[in-house]
Order: structure tokens, then sequence, then C-alpha cells
């Protein structure tokens, strides 16, 4: 078996030139399916941050339909529910149009339901008492260099204007998914605003506490009952299933990726394909007098099944090593531009051993063709054939 193995090796590199070719166009083909991999699973990551004690409870038609301020306070009254807050989607911009990041308006108990945002006392307490305070998350401030006491200006655009904050808080996240990339300021700096063109206290969606999780079916149905046949009806679910929401939304985008990943791996295959079909060919004698030296259709299929899996694997390894700089070099920018959809984009080694394992099963399926070829070519029109 050690012959074997030794002779797989030396074939793999027979040719330097078309090994080196194969390698590298395999590891291009794992640069492109890593990041892919790598967009996908910081997308999803996002959403393991959500918590099964919360519950949002937006507008059933659209999250872009507000809801009335008065829907509140019959929440509170539905067993199960500890705590209710709300928010609005803000929708400006600081500076230019292109600077986006989150902005959300919220009553003083919202972040009482994420104590995974962590924010020194003093800061909290200087927020809520200022009502032209907002605070920033820690990689939103990294972004734009803002520190604590400074003014901003964002313009509006949902709601139209300069308005001017003072950035008395800069919170981090006490687990890695936690998004550090938003601006949280006061609701009722809004609802003035709104209030002054008569339209009403209004809110994007309610977020509420639960106690026992086991109970949010229950929980979610009651509250939708209470509006069901009111102008503003409710769509309740787990924080979870709220947040996926906005997943569906880019369901195209996530296809797309899919697909891709699925066409990357089809190119290895069609790579590989091509290098063994070709150095199957060119060994056809040399098969034929390892058969008469009393070698089998398992060797064979060792020796060809065992160079594909040598050229793939160089191809991964290299292909993963370079994934790691190149992730690298994007992820800080990704995660501090895009930190709401992707609060960690990293490759993880689940993506890199994927990238590994299909390149490789991608490897043995080129190679099946060759290896069924070799085995059943009869030993003396192997040893006629002369390439």
């Amino acid at each position: 078996m050690l012959h074997i193995l030794a002779l797989t090796v030396r074939n793999s590199v027979r040719n330097p030139l078309r090994t080196t070719l194969t390698v590298t166009g395999i590891a291009i083909g794992v640069i492109a399916f890593s990041f892919l991999q790598t967009v996908l699973a910081a997308y999803y990551f996002g959403l393991d941050a959500s918590s099964p004690k919360r519950l949002v409870a937006r507008h059933r038609v659209s999250l872009f339909n507000l809801l009335p301020l008065a829907q509140a306070a019959k929440m509170r009254e539905v067993p199960g529910v500890t705590q209710v807050s709300y928010g609005i989607w803000f929708g400006g911009y600081y500076r230019d149009p292109t600077q986006f990041f989150g902005q959300i308006a919220v009553d003083p108990q919202y972040l009482d339901l994420y104590p995974e945002f962590v924010l020194p006392p003093d800061q909290k307490q200087a927020y809520l008492a200022e009502q032209q305070a907002c605070i920033v998350g820690r990689k939103l401030a990294n972004r734009f260099d803002w520190k604590v006491g400074d003014k901003i200006t964002i313009t509006g655009q949902i709601f139209p204007g300069d308005w001017d904050f003072i950035i008395r808080g800069i919170y981090h996240g006490n687990q890695p998914n936690t998004d550090e990339t938003s601006m949280f300021f006061h609701w009722k700096r809004l609802d003035e605003w709104l209030l002054a063109r008569e339209q009403g206290s209004q809110v994007g969606w309610y977020l509420l506490g639960v106690d026992d999780p086991s109970q949010n079916s229950r929980i979610t149905a009651a509250v939708d009952d209470l509006f069901f046949n009111s102008t503003a009806p409710t769509l309740t679910e787990t924080e979870k299933e709220f947040n996926a929401s906005f997943v569906s939304m880019f369901g195209s985008v996530l296809t797309t990726i899919k697909i891709a990943s699925g066409i990357v791996i089809v190119i290895i295959l069609l790579i590989m394909a091509n290098t063994m079909m070709m150095a199957a060919r060119e060994r056809i004698t040399e098969y034929g007098v390892l058969k008469t030296l009393g070698f089998r259709g398992f060797h064979l299929a060792t020796l060809i099944g065992g160079e594909a899996l040598v050229v793939t694997f160089l191809g991964a390894v290299l292909g993963c090593a370079a994934s790691y700089g190149i992730v690298a070099m994007f992820g800080k920018a990704i995660e501090m531009n895009l930190g709401q959809m992707f609060p960690v984009f990293e490759l993880k080694p689940s993506t890199v051993a994927l990238s590994v394992g299909m390149a490789l099963a991608a490897g043995l399926v080129a190679c099946l063709a060759p290896i069924a070829r070799s085995v059943r070519l009869p030993i003396a029109q192997a040893l006629r054939r002369v390439e």
C-alpha cells in the first residue's frame, strides 16, 4: 500500500504545469465558495441574537404601516406579558445618503428588554435625562470616530428635516452576534413631530417581554385577537420570526448566492474531470503494464482517485488560506457598514470544513469516469495504445 501511496503522490506532480493550473483553478473556486458561504452564515448568524423572551407586534399589512400608541395599554393586560415597549424606524442619514445605519426612536423602557446591550450606568442616566440625547453602538462610533458628548445631525428621509442629537452613551454587546451599529434616541421627540402635524401618536412596532417562552403561541394569538377587527390589526411573532421576515425580503438575493455556490462546485468538478481524463488517457499503457504485474482494479482506482484527492486537497487548502485573508480584509468594513445584517462577518471553521469537503467530493466524482474506463479496458488493448 505504501508503494501505491508513493506512486499516487508522484503522479500528482508529474505534469507540474497542469497540476499548478488545476490547483490554482480549484483554489479560486474554493475562495468564491467560501466567501459566498460566509455571507450566508453571517446573515443567518444574526438571527441567533434573538431572544425567545421577546415578542414583536407589527402592523399585519406591512412593517411600514404604523400602529396607534393606544394599543400598548391593552397589550399590557394580556396574561404572560411582563413589559411593553415600542420603537419606530427613523430612516435618516449622516452627512451623506450613502452613510447608512439604523436609527430607531424608542421609549425609555426599550433598552431594559435588551440586556445584551451593555451601557455604563452614568451614560444611561445621562441619556434618559435629556430628550435630545442618543446612544450609539461601539462599531458605529468607531466608524465615524464619535465620542460621548459629540453633537451630530441626522437628515430625515421618512421624517424630513435636520435632526440634531447629542451622543450621551456608547453601548457594546455582551455577545459576538449583538448588533453594535445602531443609534437609539427618544421616541417622545419623534412623537412631538407627529403631533405637530396632527398625525397622532404612533409606533412602528411593539416589543413585548414575556416571562415564559413556552406560552408564546398563546400570547401572540391573544394579542392579535385584541385588534383583529380594528383599523390597525397586528401580527405578533417571536423576535426571531420577526428578524427572519427581513431574510424573506432578500430571498432572491440569498437564493442567487446559493445557486452561485452550486455553480462554483460544478466548475470545480469540471476542472478536475478535465484534468483526470487527460491524466488517465496519458497513462493507459502504464495501467496495462500494472495489470500484467498483478495490479487489480482496486489498485488502479486508488491511484486515480488518490491523485484526484491530492490535487483537490492542495487547491482547497490554498483556497481556504487565501479566503481567510480576503474575509478578514472585507469583514471589518462589512461589520461596520452592514452590522445590522452581518453583525459578525468571519470565516468560520465549519465553512472551511464545508469548502474542503465539497472540493474533495467534487474531485472524487470527477475521477469516477476515468476510473471506470481504466478498470474496464482490456490489457491487450491498453498495451497497444500509443499516445
